[in-house]
């Protein structure tokens, strides 16, 4: 489907537009490439400006240090120094070629060149190989700008070569498609699959970076069904997933379906807006259930314990591609308690603020919210007599809501009591055991057995 492309003569940003007016001035040639150029031309916020000159880094340094202007050598190996404008960082790099890549990521060697179209034609993908310069227009050797049109990622020239000489190219294409909705053009859909196993040469934590990206467009459902050959080789743990007949009278869908499904309902149940943690959740969890599977003497799958496993699981391979601990942890929880039994009570409500106290503390409340639409993504995708389940969350949503807003007791600083009352009135000395008995009072006062008042529970330590 074509598309309304905006036009870029609106203006490059007066910051970097000083940066490239230095450089001509100074006698050299530049011109604003790559995101910024795709991004203005979609009429999408606009990139961070990188500009792309004829002046070797040495130079353009020097000319800007002359005019006033901050510079960082931040990759002068390949050409590339920072300029620092108003705060705002600008990017300015040599034309430089690039020759065999023998790692599949970094260029053996880089030679700085003349003329921007042979920069323009190492890049990735057509709609990053366009120049924009505010007197001389769009420069666009390489139809980017079609392919905008089209919707398409296409990759520049030919695409086995592109992705041989950098393998995270592969994962780049995945996340720009699943970013701006486009399609793979079909040359480049080819080169991905066979190239994919490239990947295993790529370090963990760049694979990480890229796979977060795809997760965080919400559109991961779309890579799903559309690129497992790349994503199976990003994540193996996926492989599995594959075909999985689950023989169970609750799903109509193999594994890999089932997921897809459900990271797909997260982004509907959430109106797009699904928090990092959920769409990572969705996306493991029912990572395990291959390696739980067992079956009864009836043929009926099993999958016992799988959260508890795929809750393992999922840090595993979480922290094997370096993404954060403050994201590892959450999702984890949210994975190990998607078969969390919950109901419209109180008593629930606060054990299940309790158990997300206790793994990520100061975020419960969140992660609660975010369970309930795992579960109602989650049910939608099973057969249509387990969907209604959905409908019942609502009201389990309405009590959680409402416990909150009571101010619900989950957490021990939420007792009326404190460490110092609980040495006094028991004469224990200061160390453990003080917690192990506020945490006794709690686990009373949230399921109901006792009540958050101070004189109650002064009293049950006198007992």
């Amino acid at each position: 489907m074509a598309r309304a492309l905006r036009d870029v003569a609106y203006g490059v940003p007066d910051y970097a537009l000083s940066v490239l007016r230095a450089l001509e001035a100074a006698g050299f040639e530049a011109w604003v490439v790559g995101g910024w150029v795709r991004d203005a031309l979609l009429g999408a916020p606009c990139h961070d400006v990188d500009i792309t000159t004829s002046a070797h880094w040495r130079d353009a340094e020097r000319v800007l240090d002359s005019c006033g202007i901050a510079v960082r050598e931040t990759g002068t190996a390949h050409g590339t120094v920072t300029a620092i404008v108003g705060g705002k960082p600008v990017e300015v790099t040599t034309y430089r070629v690039e020759s065999s890549y023998t790692d599949h990521r970094h260029p053996d060697d880089v030679v700085f060149v003349d003329d921007v179209r042979e920069d323009l034609k190492r890049r990735d993908f057509t709609i990053n190989a366009m120049a924009y310069h505010p007197e001389r227009g769009l420069l666009d050797p390489h139809g980017g700008r079609d392919d905008l049109d089209l919707g398409l990622i296409r990759a520049v020239g030919d695409p086995r070569l592109r992705f041989s000489e950098d393998a995270l190219r592969v994962l780049r294409a995945v996340r720009f498609a699943c970013r701006l909705g486009f399609d793979v053009e079909p040359r480049t859909q080819e080169a991905l699959a066979r190239c994919a196993d490239g990947l295993e040469d790529i370090a963990n934590e760049r694979i990480g970076q890229e796979l977060d990206g795809i997760v965080c467009t919400g559109a991961v459902a779309w890579a799903l069904a559309h690129e497992m050959p790349v994503l199976g080789v990003a994540v193996p743990e996926l492989k599995p997933l594959v075909a999985f007949d689950q023989r169970s009278p609750y799903h109509a869908y193999d594994v890999l379906e089932h997921t897809m499904r459900v990271c797909r309902a997260v982004e509907e149940f959430t109106g797009g807006n699904a928090s990092r943690e959920l769409r990572w959740a969705a996306l493991m969890h029912d990572v395990a259930k291959p390696i739980t599977f067992t079956q009864d003497e009836t043929g009926r799958g099993h999958f016992f314990d799988h959260p508890k496993v795929g809750a393992r699981v999922c840090e595993l391979l979480m922290r094997r591609l370096a993404l954060p601990h403050d994201l590892i942890i959450p999702v984890r929880s949210l994975v190990r308690l998607h078969d969390h039994v919950v109901s419209p009570t109180s008593r629930s409500m606060r054990r299940t603020l309790m158990k997300f106290d206790k793994a990520c503390p100061g975020r419960a409340p969140r992660l609660a919210f975010d369970l309930l639409d795992l579960k109602r993504a989650d049910a939608v995708s099973k057969v249509d007599w387990v969907a209604g389940y959905a409908i019942e969350l609502d009201g389990i949503e309405l009590a959680l809501r409402r416990e909150l807003e009571r101010g619900a007791t989950y957490r021990m600083g939420d007792l009326a009591v404190n460490g110092s009352d609980v040495i006094s009135v028991t004469g224990i000395k200061p160390g453990p055991g003080v917690g192990l008995i506020l945490q006794g009072l709690l686990s009373a006062v949230v399921n109901g057995d006792l009540p958050n008042e101070r004189e109650e529970l002064l009293r049950s330590l006198q007992i």
